[in-house]
């Protein structure tokens, strides 16, 4: 009856493991916030990406009246939580923090390749840069509702 039961429950965890190897597996892989230089290199990545953005002609006007060390903060919290290290984020989700904001494709594109100059710019493997992305790239959707 035990080898009956735990058979079971051994494919049970043989199928969920198989179906999550997704979206989920990836954003729960502590190896991605490691690969990103854990905190302090995830603080950097962000940083660098602000700040392209803060002084890019076509972005800029989105970060004028923004507290940009509470962003930076916040935004390397998301990171940090979506990389798998041990932050939880607390900030609001991404439609809501761009509500009325305006973001056109155009500008979501440009951040998102000053986004690619920071990792280069902080020596991010390929591998983890690809990851990240991927964990970002559903949340253009958000940041791009009106």
């Amino acid at each position: 009856m035990i080898s009956n039961i735990a058979s079971k429950i051994l494919l049970m965890l043989i199928v969920l493991a198989a179906g999550c190897a997704s979206y989920d597996t990836i954003r729960n892989d502590k190896s991605l916030f490691v690969d990103l230089g854990s905190q302090k290199g995830i603080d950097a990545i962000v940083s660098d990406t602000i700040d392209f953005a803060r002084i890019n002609p076509v972005t800029k006007r989105h970060f004028e009246k923004i507290d940009i060390p509470d962003l930076k903060k916040s935004v390397s919290e998301q990171f940090c939580a979506l990389s798998g290290g041990p932050c939880t984020y607390k900030g609001m989700d991404m439609a809501k923090a761009h509500k009325g904001l305006d973001v056109n494709a155009a500008e979501f594109n440009i951040f998102v390749e000053d986004l690619r100059r920071a990792l280069d710019r902080n020596r991010v493997p390929e591998s983890a840069r690809n990851r990240l992305l991927a964990l970002l790239a559903p949340m253009q959707r958000e940041v791009l509702h009106r």
